[in-house]
C-alpha cells in the first residue's frame, strides 16, 4: 500500500554528493509531524522519558534513551512529547542514501548481516540497551569527527555492531506496511499460512481450516505457530486484522464500526476490546491521536 498522500514528506538536507548526514539537536520539545522520507534513518534520543514514538501502527512510550533504524521510504514515523517534561532532550539523527551501500556490496559475505538488518528495518527496528551501550560512544563521537572519511568508517562500524546483535525488535506490523517490501521466511509452511491469513483476514477463519493447509492437526499446528511466531494462532490472526484496521483508520474516513467488520471482527465491542489490548487505546482514540500529529501538504 502506498504512503498516505496527506503525510508530511520531509526534505532532507542530505545532498547527492554525500553518503550521509548527521544532525544533532538539543531541544525541549518534539515538534516535527509524522512524516516519510526516502533516506535511511538512524535516530538516537536521550533524556526524553515519557515521549511517544510512532512508527507505522506502533505507538509506544519511550524510556530515558533509545535507538531506532528505519529503512522504508513509505513508513510514517515521528516522536511526540506525550508525557515528556524534559527540558534537555538530546537527539542525534543520521540519514544516509540507500545507494551508500548498494546491493552489489550488501550481497558480499562481509555485509550479509547489515543487509538482513536493513530488511527487518523496513518495519522499523528499536534496539535494546545492551546494543545501545556498545554503539553510544560511536554515535556521540561521530557528531564532531572532522574527517568525513573517518566519520563514514564510524557509521559502518555502528551498522556492523547493530547488525551483529539479535537485541532488536521490529515495530510496525507486517499487515500495516507495504507487503512487497517484506522478505518472506525460508519456511514455506509459515509463508503459506501467512499468505492465507492476509488474503482472508476479513472472513471467518477456523483453526482447522488453516491447519489443514499444511497437513497438521490443530494441536500440532498451534505448537508450530507458537514456535515460529512467538504468538498463539488467535494472537497472530488478531495482529494481522489490527494491522489492516490501523491502515484504514489512518488512510480512510470509514466509520470505526465498518472498519472493524471489514477486518474480520464480528462486532464493535470485540473490535474495541482487542484494539485497546494491542494498542493501549480505542480505534477512535487512535485515529484522533494519529491525525493530530499530521500536517497536510
Amino acid at each position: 500500500m502506498p504512503a498516505n498522500p496527506q503525510l508530511f514528506k520531509e526534505v532532507s538536507p542530505l545532498s547527492d554528493k554525500d553518503c550521509f548526514i548527521v544532525i544533532e539537536r538539543q531541544k525541549s520539545t518534539f515538534n516535527f509531524p509524522i512524516h516519510v522520507h526516502p533516506e535511511y534513518e538512524l535516530n538516537y534520543i536521550e533524556n526524553a522519558s515519557g515521549a511517544q514514538r510512532i512508527v507505522g501502527d506502533s505507538v509506544e512510550t519511550i524510556g530515558q534513551e533509545e535507538l531506532v533504524l528505519i529503512t522504508n521510504p513509505n513508513l510514517e514515523h515521528a516522536w511526540v512529547d506525550h508525557e515528556c517534561t524534559s527540558e534537555n532532550i538530546h537527539e542525534i539523527t543520521i540519514q544516509f542514501h540507500s545507494s551508500a551501500l548498494p546491493e552489489t556490496l550488501l550481497d558480499k559475505n562481509q555485509f550479509n548481516s547489515i543487509r538482513r538488518m536493513f530488511e527487518r528495518a523496513q518495519k522499523g527496528l528499536v534496539f535494546e540497551k545492551s546494543v545501545l551501550d556498545r554503539v553510544r560512544p560511536l554515535i556521540k563521537t561521530i557528531t564532531y569527527e572532522a574527517d568525513s572519511f573517518y566519520s563514514l568508517l564510524k557509521l559502518l562500524t555502528i551498522l556492523h555492531e547493530l547488525a551483529a546483535s539479535d537485541d532488536a525488535r521490529e515495530l510496525a506490523s507486517h499487515s500495516f506496511i507495504n507487503k512487497k517490501t517484506e522478505q518472506p521466511s525460508s519456511d514455506s509452511r509459515i509463508n503459506k499460512v501467512l499468505d492465507f491469513l492476509n488474503k482472508n483476514y476479513s472472513q471467518q477463519i477456523r483453526l482447522q481450516e488453516v491447519a489443514d493447509l499444511i497437513n497438521m492437526s490443530e494441536a500440532s499446528f498451534c505448537r508450530y505457530v507458537k514456535k515460529r511466531t512467538a504468538r498463539s494462532f488467535i494472537d497472530l490472526l488478531n495482529d494481522i486484522r489490527i494491522g489492516y484496521a490501523v491502515r484504514l483508520l489512518v488512510d480512510s474516513a470509514h466509520p470505526v464500526a465498518e472498519i472493524g467488520y471489514t477486518c474480520g471482527f464480528n462486532n464493535l465491542s470485540n473490535f474495541n476490546r482487542i484494539f485497546r489490548k494491542k494498542k493501549g487505546m480505542t480505534p477512535t482514540e487512535f485515529r484522533n491521536h494519529y491525525h493530530k500529529k499530521k500536517i497536510i501538504v
